[in-house]
């Protein structure tokens, strides 16, 4: 009886503990030819940015925009005191008036000599004064109306207009405020169309040659040969929606910096990226290479270590330490840590640890991007 109770317990436990095994999903590392890509920082401008400033120095009289908003070309932004200038306008009409009569009486006085002279009744001197004195009056009467008209267009930068459509930024004075000379603001605001944005980073001597010998025509037109990939990586460390063109590649190389500025233009449809925000323009710089690769949710990183857990032969788990390289869509490129088809932990990394042993089921990693 004591035998029978003995077999059964422990056929009973056997059943149990491999009842207890979870099963765990798991990917085999396989490899994929990946392109190489190289990111570079740059800086983001909309493709106009137009600083209003003030022409004229005066007080602030009105700001007649919300900031931030969207505007349209012609809109009254600011006005600034015009009675100064209204006055200078009203002195500058009086010049004018004296200088046009003094030309009346110079003209009166020709007409008058002119006759006489024909008939020798007075002096040839006495003509070319007349004459002198014409054409003085008509300079003076020019010079006159020119200030006048500067008066006027004085006048009229008063009152300040945007010059394109597009969306503002913050005022940089008020009402009341001195403006037009510094150190008071003399660039009042901003305004920028961002339909399409404007990118600009640098690239070192070696790789403006690489990229030059890859991609652009040996001839002065300077432009793309081959398709050139040009990918926008954000702060969060999304892409982009659109991709861009290289928009131009400056004339020289800074010999301070030893760098080349390069410019991309990028479709913002959604209006979503504003100037002066940061981002890394990703480039192509090789053809594709056989590489290993896991996706990005096998990873675990602390501290700049990144690691996964693996299944070994007997189906136990081992913590591993990993190299990774570039992402590439939802994976990461392993340079160095694991070998083609071992079995990489997918779900569940904080129920698991070493030395535990499951039953691993390989699935297939659904990508959810499209690089």
């Amino acid at each position: 009886m004591l035998s029978l109770i003995f077999v059964f317990s422990c056929g009973e436990d056997k059943n149990q503990n491999s009842t207890n095994i979870p099963k765990i999903n798991v990917i085999k590392v396989r490899s994929e030819n990946v392109p190489t890509f190289s990111d570079y920082v740059g800086q983001i401008y909309g493709i106009r940015d137009i600083p209003i400033r003030a022409r004229v120095d005066g007080f602030l009289q009105g700001v007649y925009f919300k900031e931030g908003r969207q505007i349209e070309k012609g809109t009254l932004l600011y006005s600034i005191d015009p009675q100064p200038f209204e006055a200078n306008l009203a002195l500058k009409r009086s010049i004018v008036s004296e200088a046009n009569t003094g030309l009346a009486f110079a003209s009166s006085e020709y007409d008058r000599i002119k006759p006489l002279a024909e008939m020798n009744a007075v002096s040839k001197s006495d003509l070319d004064g007349a004459i002198a004195r014409k054409k003085a009056s008509e300079a003076e009467v020019s010079a006159a109306e020119a200030s006048l008209k500067i008066a006027q267009i004085d006048l009229d930068y008063c009152k300040i207009y945007a010059p394109i459509s597009g969306i503002i930024g913050k005022t940089m004075a008020r009402e009341g405020e001195y403006v037009g000379r510094s150190p008071n603001p003399v660039i009042l605001t901003t305004i920028s169309q961002i339909e399409t944005i404007r990118v600009q980073f640098f690239l070192t001597e070696s790789e403006y040659l690489a990229a030059a010998k890859k991609y652009l025509d040996t001839d002065q037109s300077n432009k793309p040969n081959k398709k050139l990939e040009l990918s926008l990586i954000l702060s969060d460390g999304s892409e982009h929606n659109h991709k861009g063109l290289l928009n131009f590649i400056d004339r020289g190389v800074d010999p301070a910096t030893g760098t080349i500025l390069v410019e991309a233009t990028f479709p913002n449809t959604e209006m979503i990226l504003r100037p002066g925000q940061f981002a890394r323009v990703r480039i192509k710089s090789s053809d594709d290479m056989n590489e290993l690769i896991v996706p990005q949710r096998c990873v675990s990183e602390l501290q700049g270590n990144y690691s996964v857990f693996i299944v070994n032969k007997e189906n136990k788990i081992e913590a591993r330490q990993i190299e990774i390289g570039n992402k590439y869509d939802d994976y990461f490129v392993v340079k160095k840590g694991l070998k083609e088809n071992e079995k990489v932990i997918l779900e569940g990394l904080q129920k698991v640890g070493a030395g535990m042993v499951i039953e691993p089921v390989i699935v297939e990693f659904e990508n959810q991007k499209k690089f």
